[in-house]
């Protein structure tokens, strides 16, 4: 039997940590987020003195997700694509109509288009999202952006730690209403932290999330940058892990040690099949990485091979209606060309994402059985899509497995995290 969560303590110590920052935003005066060498971006105690209220468990994505059983009576949302990718109205295939946003976004720059739509076109304040620390650029940082040169400023994925929930202060200081951009577990949080906060709803004016297939920690970086010549990582002027083209290169411009500037680039598939080894783990055992809880989601169409000099193009799918009206809105406006609108699109795009979802069910028994921390998930068919999306040997490979990585990862052992030197925090 997996042990039980009773705090955002033990959601660390068990390794379900997401990152994500909601707990620092819900509770400010007892956590601050800060970096880890190994395990990503994490809450540190500001005040022991200070208890846990239980409000940042309640919205703490690392800890459950819930669909709620009322969704499935929905009559707007697809039913062919409910079970294996939530809540889905409608899927396109698109990009940002502004050529200089298309370019510079990891895959056709729709996220950037339809914030910028938000903010120019509906009187949204501005954009909180995360974007690279210019003093430590392998490192991020929340930020909010108010206008075009800021979002083309902090364009591209980042593949390295993130918590853009712990800025959500600012959307509720904000005039108007903002945009929020993150990851799936991020727009999960944000939805939950809404129903706590009526502040936070009332500020909220679009949650966008993008396609993630988990979080590579510091160390992968490091550990990359090394790999490719770069021994001190304080010489790294800039790092960018995509865009500028489709899929985009990942780019680190550093000093070298005659001190003259240099470049050192690796392509999509190269930089992602090294970093993806240093996934926190608990994207191992996500049942949404797609952004079922978000109004809009963003991803790579996968679909066929991308050529050489094609430009960027976003697989687009609206999840709530408000998200529906703003895809169409933006299009009207000029912000976003739409083009193929197939539901089979998102499957077709994303294959290995299903077979990743297929495998959760048995992975999260096995956890079970070793009594190592296992989050509570509601509303997510995950023994049917085991069942009928599995062939034997990777049922197989799903137990044995993760059989392996509970004691590779340690996963039956309480961590101890330690911050990256300047972090706050105990």
């Amino acid at each position: 039997m997996s042990r039980p969560i009773k705090s955002i303590a033990d959601v660390v110590a068990m390794q379900l940590c997401t990152g994500c920052g909601v707990c620092a935003y819900v509770e400010p005066k007892r956590f601050r987020m800060a970096d880890t060498m190994d395990h990503g971006r994490r809450p540190f105690l500001l005040d022991k003195a200070i208890m846990e209220s239980g409000e940042a468990l309640a919205v703490c994505p690392g800890a459950q997700l819930e669909h709620p059983a009322s969704m499935r009576a929905r009559d707007d949302i697809l039913p062919e694509l409910l079970d294996a990718w939530g809540p889905v109205l409608a899927v396109w295939e698109g990009y940002a109509a502004d050529p200089e946003i298309r370019f510079s976004g990891s895959s056709g720059g729709a996220a950037t288009a339809l914030a910028l739509y938000g903010i120019e076109r509906e009187g949204m304040a501005g954009a909180l999202h995360v974007g690279a620390r210019h003093d430590v650029p392998y490192l991020n940082e929340t930020v909010y952006s108010k206008d075009r040169t800021d979002l083309l400023d902090r364009t591209g994925s980042r593949y390295a730690p993130a918590s853009p929930c712990d800025g959500l202060d600012r959307i509720e200081a904000a005039k108007e209403k903002s945009v929020f951009i993150g990851k799936p577990c991020d727009a999960a949080a944000v939805m939950s932290a809404r129903k706590l906060r009526p502040e936070l709803d009332e500020k909220l004016g679009l949650v966008i999330a993008f396609f993630c297939a988990g979080v590579p920690s510091t160390k992968g970086t490091l550990d990359l940058l090394r790999a490719h010549g770069v021994d001190d990582p304080a010489t790294v002027k800039e790092l960018r892990y995509r865009g500028k083209g489709w899929p985009g290169m990942w780019t680190a411009e550093f000093l070298n040690r005659e001190g003259k500037q240099e470049i050192q680039q690796l392509s999509y598939a190269d930089s992602w099949g090294f970093l993806q080894q240093y996934r926190q783990w608990r994207c191992y055992i996500c049942p949404d990485h797609t952004g079922e809880f978000a109004d809009i989601a963003v991803g790579d169409p996968w679909y066929r091979k991308v050529q050489d000099g094609e430009l960027g193009k976003s697989l687009i799918v609206a999840r709530t209606r408000r998200g529906l009206d703003v895809i169409r809105a933006a299009s009207a406006a000029g912000y976003l060309t739409l083009e193929d609108s197939s539901p089979d699109l998102l499957p077709r795009s994303q294959p290995g994402l299903m077979e990743t979802r297929g495998a959760l069910w048995a992975r999260l028994w096995v956890l079970r059985m070793f009594a190592a921390g296992v989050p509570r998930y509601s509303g997510f068919p995950m023994f049917k899509l085991w069942i009928e999306n599995l062939d034997s040997t990777a049922k197989l490979k799903s137990i044995i497995g993760t059989v392996k990585r509970v004691f590779t990862k340690r996963l039956r052992i309480a961590i101890i995290l330690k911050k990256l030197p300047g972090e706050q925090g105990e």
